[in-house]
């Protein structure tokens, strides 16, 4: 029925344009009506919703207009627009000057099969079709001619509104489930003359009884009962009875029969002929699925529906599947759990102290301080500074089945346990702020998270050192985390990799509204501003912002936040550079690529030792007792590591005398 609506449309087309350029129909194909100079433009819905038969008929509607028309640069031009999630032009009104390579670009054409943006559809023709560079011409009629066939999955009153006051005649023609609504909000007043819903082939009929008396003089059609069933086509003085497409005329003269090639046998269908008027669509028996050729069909493979619930392996077979387990795991009685055959729990192994079980397999390990044999199966004691890479800067220390790093008087270990250093990182505030705009992309968006949790890395983090808050952002702004919620880099780091990607806008001037009104609040965690604990805000972007920055960039480093700005791909280095804080060299990174974003991490230096801090040192009474609590703790620690060196010695002592009994 779709396509059969689709047909009659452009029998309403060919009329409303002949009104348009106050054309008259004559005798002959090759006659046409003259008309003064017209831009029409059609702009033609290829949403997946429209099947490949209804866009054939939708571009035989095109070309059947065309056909009517006086087409050359000096006459009408005639430009083509698709659109479904996006918009492709097909053709500018310069780019044809005669009827045959106009024809020849839209059997061309190839369906987007997406979404239904009409409103962006319609700023483009605004935009960029009726331009001179795509052949407008000044002081010539602008037409555009939208054909949809659902409703727009975006806004178009407004941008209709505004091709209307730059002198675009809009006519909006629906099909079938096209909103009557949209239509309208699309349509250049009077309504009657300019929308068109296919409904019915009555109702395309009377719609164009009322034009034919404008076209080309008498029609007869018009005004004699000629009593076609579909279309009456006048001559001079006369008239003839024609069918839609699809449809044959019956030997009446009058009436059409509609062409069933399923029941002829006219069609290549592997299994399953539908008919339909003049044209078929195939289709396949239960448990088959219509390939790609449209024609023939391959069994469904039940497995890829992801609801299988197996284990290990899906098995498709036709009408259903079974599971079936990898090697070294057997199938339950359920069907569908998959369980490991344990050789180290049925005893099945020969390690001398640990086994380790993978599924129908088993590897042999030792116990802390002991070493596995070339028989990968019994054990020897290890000195463990003497057989690894212990990475002490400056001396390991052995303890049985372990070892830890000391560093000369005067300096303190580091945070990595191995090198050594005059001072540790300073405590901070930090507020991260991520751009997570459609742009992004999933795929980079995991390489971000993965960014924030190597900066994470680089900080002492602890309820009383450094804190971190996240923020997420695009069209609108979400708190992740803020600072007070999370008091270990592990448990920060679980939470990043959980944030979902928002997609949308670039709204990075809201951020940053939020992150200084929200993030740095007392409320989110942020310690107060009399304690001098640096506020650090870190900003990461990938393209411009759908909002203006200035304000609250500035307002941001008034309140004494250190801004960094990271952007990657496109985005803008001056926005960049008014974010950060000066000097903007040490506080402003950029990369063209998502994947070099992990060396801006290594290289960002976001701590610094606390005599350089701008926190204050708090000096303490040394007979207070919080102070002789920290001092009992520094003496036990040292206590600590001196009775793990004696015990050390003991193993190496113990060795010795072996060796020398050995000996004996």
């Amino acid at each position: 029925m779709k396509m059969r609506q689709l047909r009659a449309l452009c029998g309403f087309i060919l009329l409303s344009l002949a009104v348009l350029t106050n054309a008259r129909p004559k005798a002959g194909p090759e006659q046409k009506c003259k008309s003064g100079p017209v831009d029409l433009v059609f702009l033609i819905d290829s949403s997946r919703s429209v099947r490949p038969h209804e866009f054939e008929t939708m571009r035989k509607f095109m070309i059947d207009i065309l056909n009517t028309l006086d087409i050359g640069l000096n006459a009408t031009r005639v430009g083509v627009v698709q659109y479904s999630s996006q918009v492709r032009s097909e053709f500018s009104l310069k780019a044809h000057a005669k009827l045959e390579s106009m024809v020849k670009g839209i059997n061309q054409i190839i369906p987007l099969a997406q979404g239904t943006m009409t409103g962006l559809a319609i700023k483009y023709v605004m935009t960029e079709a009726f331009t001179a560079e795509a052949g407008d011409r000044p002081k010539v009629p602008n037409v555009a001619v939208i054909v949809t066939d659902g409703r727009p999955q975006d806004r178009v009153a407004e941008v209709a509104a505004e091709a209307r006051e730059k002198g675009i005649e809009i006519y909006a023609v629906g099909v079938a489930r096209a909103d009557m609504t949209s239509l309208r909000a699309m349509a250049s007043p009077p309504f009657e003359d300019h929308v068109f819903l296919v409904e019915s082939f009555d109702l395309i009929h009377q719609f164009g009884l009322q034009f034919q008396d404008k076209l080309c003089g008498m029609d007869l059609c018009l005004e004699s009962d000629h009593g076609c069933e579909h279309i009456c086509e006048s001559s001079p003085g006369s008239y003839h009875c024609l069918c839609l497409p699809g449809y044959t005329l019956n030997e009446d003269g009058k009436t059409c029969a509609a062409i069933d090639l399923c029941a002829e046998g006219k069609h290549d269908c592997e299994q399953i002929c539908i008919s339909s008027p003049g044209s078929f669509t195939c289709d396949c028996n239960k448990g088959y699925k219509l390939n790609d050729d449209k024609k023939t069909c391959s069994m469904i493979d039940y497995c890829s529906f992801g609801n299988h619930s197996c284990d290990h392996e899906c098995v498709s077979v036709l009408n259903g599947y079974h599971c079936r387990c990898n090697e070294g795991y057997r199938l339950l009685d359920d069907g569908k759990t998959c369980q490991a055959i344990d050789l180290c729990a049925e005893g099945k192994h020969d390690c001398e102290q640990i086994c380790i079980s993978a599924p129908g397999v088993f590897t042999c390990d030792c116990n802390k301080g002991f070493k596995l044999n070339k028989d990968k199966k019994t054990c020897t004691n290890m000195d463990l500074c003497n057989t690894v890479e212990h990475g002490c800067e400056h001396q390991c220390v052995s303890t049985p089945g372990s070892y830890y790093c000391i560093c000369p008087e005067g300096q303190l270990l580091q945070e990595d346990g191995k090198s050594c250093g005059t001072c540790k990182s300073a405590n901070i505030d930090l507020v991260l702020l991520i751009d997570g705009s459609k742009s992004v992309r999933p795929q980079n968006f995991e390489l971000v998270k993965k960014f924030v949790n190597q900066v994470v890395d680089s900080l002492d983090v602890s309820a009383h050192g450094t804190r971190v808050g996240l923020v997420q952002y695009s069209s609108r702004v979400r708190t992740e985390f803020p600072l007070n919620m999370y008091h270990t880099a592990d448990e920060i780091k679980a939470a990043v990799m959980k944030v979902d990607y928002m997609e949308k806008g670039t709204m990075t001037g809201l951020a940053l509204k939020h992150m200084l009104e929200n993030s740095f609040s007392e409320a989110e965690g942020a310690r107060p501003s009399s304690r001098n604990i640096p506020r650090i805000g870190l900003v990461f972007t990938d393209g411009r912002s759908q909002d203006d920055i200035t304000e609250y960039a500035k307002k941001a480093k008034e309140a004494g936040i250190t801004m960094y700005a990271v952007g990657v791909g496109k985005a803008v280095e001056d926005e960049l550079r008014e974010i950060a804080s000066e000097p903007v060299e040490k506080h402003f990174y950029y990369t063209t690529d998502f994947t070099a974003i992990s060396t801006i991490a290594e290289n960002l230096k976001l701590n610094v030792c606390p005599e350089e801090s701008q926190g204050e040192i708090e000096v303490k009474d040394p007979c207070a007792c919080e102070s002789l609590v920290e001092f009992q703790q520094a003496t036990m620690s040292s206590l600590e590591q001196l009775t793990q060196k004696l015990s050390g010695m003991t193993a190496r002592l113990e060795q010795l005398e072996n060796q020398l009994l050995s000996k004996k």
